[in-house]
């Protein structure tokens, strides 16, 4: 979508290149390069793998602000020192109008150097991907998270939240609004991301794609897996395909179960490459902001169980929310298998196709890039006024 706007030096900071908030920020930096805006990416170096190393080095020559990979690691530690100081030297090099914060620990590296620059050249966004936001309330590391965010804030001139939920966990954790100016900008899809999917050969019944983490809950659908079998005679066939910390765990926990034979785990990969692979998606989240593979699951409109976490109601709107299952909830994750596999391909594709219609009228990767930009805009003049 061409628009007529001030090019921008925009310089995303974010951690790991890896599952959903990754894609987003490629998007954005795809989408803003093509609108004539500058940009460069300062992230992680020893996550991602190959994929992200590939991903990167395709946009790379297109990237005007550089791209500066160093270890970050994933909890708070004395590398965080070196890292801070490394974005210092980068924002002294390349001299951005917007510094773009993704993710708790790119909060942090992004807004730090603000924080001590009060009357800085740049403005900051802060976009949470839920990060922070997703703790508990009320323990210890919570607590510690949100004294980081709070001490943030006065650095942060612009929050664009991806989904009303992040910013209702906001309110609700931080007990207020966000004191700076902030907008929710929803995450987008591609139009080649709307055609379907041909699953009519699938070899698996059902997939998982994503990190291997608890948060996803994995061990919840291990669990509706054994109970399907002792209880219903059912063994269904799972493709894992992802890579995470909890991999050997869960591994250990589907032997102990007695279901490993129905497990076939994949390095990741490309989710419209997966998809035909099985005939119904799984996603059993325990926690979730505005979750990419919900929305390419549905705008390939392929079956999906999901449950009723973060902002995935607000992906199937209300006429649709009512399929959602509670998290961490293994007889009610079963019966869904259970009545989902069940059902006609007809009706399966059918209630999926209408899903897709509906996700097509509201998340788009344009709005979301140009939405971004007026945050970045309004930030800019805002700071240029206070300076």
């Amino acid at each position: 979508m061409a628009r007529q706007e001030t090019p921008l030096r925009i310089l995303h900071v974010f951690r790991s290149p890896v599952g959903g908030l990754f894609r987003h920020v490629l998007d954005l930096a795809r989408g803003q390069i093509a609108r004539g805006h500058a940009v460069g990416l300062f992230c992680d170096s020893s996550t991602g793998g190959q994929r992200a190393s590939d991903a990167l080095a395709g946009l790379s020559p297109q990237l005007a602000l550089g791209l500066t990979r160093l270890p970050m690691a994933r909890n708070p530690g004395p590398g965080d020192i070196g890292a801070v100081l490394a974005f210092r030297r980068t924002l002294k090099a390349e001299r951005p109008d917007i510094v773009h914060a993704h993710g708790s620990k790119g909060g942090l590296y992004g807004r730090l150097p603000a924080l001590l620059s009060p009357k800085r050249h740049y403005a900051t966004l802060y976009t949470p991907h839920g990060g922070s936001f997703h703790f508990t309330s009320g323990r210890l590391g919570h607590r510690a998270f949100m004294a980081v965010e709070r001490l943030l804030e006065p650095a942060t001139d612009m929050f664009t939240f991806e989904s009303r939920f992040i910013l209702d966990r906001f309110v609700e954790q931080m007990g207020r609004m966000p004191r700076s100016d902030h907008r929710i900008v929803l995450n987008g899809l591609t139009e080649a991301e709307f055609e379907p999917v041909d699953s009519g050969g699938a070899s698996f019944d059902l997939l998982f794609l994503g990190e291997i983490l608890a948060a996803k809950g994995i061990d919840t659908l291990i669990d509706a897996l054994a109970l399907l079998r002792s209880r219903d005679g059912l063994t269904p066939s799972l493709l894992l395909v992802g890579a995470g910390p909890h991999e050997a765990m869960l591994k250990a926990m589907a032997g102990e179960r007695g279901i490993a034979d129905q497990l076939t785990w994949s390095p990741p990969g490309p989710i419209r490459a997966a998809l035909p692979r099985a005939r119904v998606m799984v996603m059993p989240s325990r926690a979730e902001s505005l979750p990419y593979v919900v929305l390419e699951t549905t705008a390939a409109a392929q079956p999906l169980i999901a449950t009723r976490v973060g902002g995935i109601p607000e992906i199937y709107g209300p006429e649709h929310a009512a399929s959602l299952i509670p998290p961490g909830d293994a007889t009610a994750l079963a019966d869904a298998i259970k009545a989902t596999l069940a059902l006609p391909p007809a009706t399966l594709s059918a209630r999926a196709a209408d899903l897709a219609r509906h996700v097509r009228g509201q998340f788009s990767v344009d709005m979301m890039v140009d939405g971004i930009l007026d945050a970045c805009h309004a930030a800019l003049a805002q700071r240029r006024m206070s300076a």
